[in-house]
């Protein structure tokens, strides 16, 4: 492929938290939290291999199967951001990943989310392998973060803890 990964998590591209995204509570809305991850996903995602051209060619995409979004920090209307990606695992047909939500300039965490995807046959529109090539890009983004901790905020449950 070609592509050659920084260490660390990957950074997406400073975004913009737009005017028609903040709520009656005079905040950015939950659902653009998920615009703003997806757009990140998909620019690492197309790194992998797996952007529009990979439909089209190959009858395939990924699908979210499972997602968990903490909010951590008020976004308001102009407020720059990225959004940093980490690989947790992968095997044959599934990605499973962790993204933090950044002020781009003040570095401060707004938000995370957890994600697990899964490789589909678009014909079939059942679960299948990635194919070789994108098998072996998931293999050296994950070589390039194997030094990294699994982040705190990873693996976390919704619920109501008791005393």
């Amino acid at each position: 492929m070609g592509f050659t990964w920084p260490a660390g998590m990957v950074r997406s591209s400073i975004m913009t938290v737009m005017d028609d995204w903040i709520d009656y509570n005079g905040h950015l809305n939950m659902a653009y939290y998920n615009v703003l991850f997806d757009t990140a996903c998909d620019e690492v995602f197309i790194k992998l291999g797996l952007g529009p051209d990979y439909v089209k060619n190959r009858n395939a995409s990924y699908f979210t199967a499972e997602v968990h979004v903490c909010y951590l920090a008020e976004l308001s209307a102009g407020m720059p951001v990225i959004v940093d990606l980490q690989l947790i695992d992968f095997d044959a047909k599934r990605a499973h990943f962790y993204q933090e939500l950044r002020h781009a300039e003040e570095g401060w965490l707004s938000a995370t989310s957890e994600q697990m995807s899964l490789h589909v046959d678009m014909e079939s529109r059942k679960v299948a392998s990635w194919p070789e090539d994108i098998q072996q890009n998931f293999e050296a983004l994950k070589a390039v973060q194997d030094e990294l901790p699994v982040p705190e905020r990873a693996g976390r449950q919704i619920g109501i803890k008791r005393r």
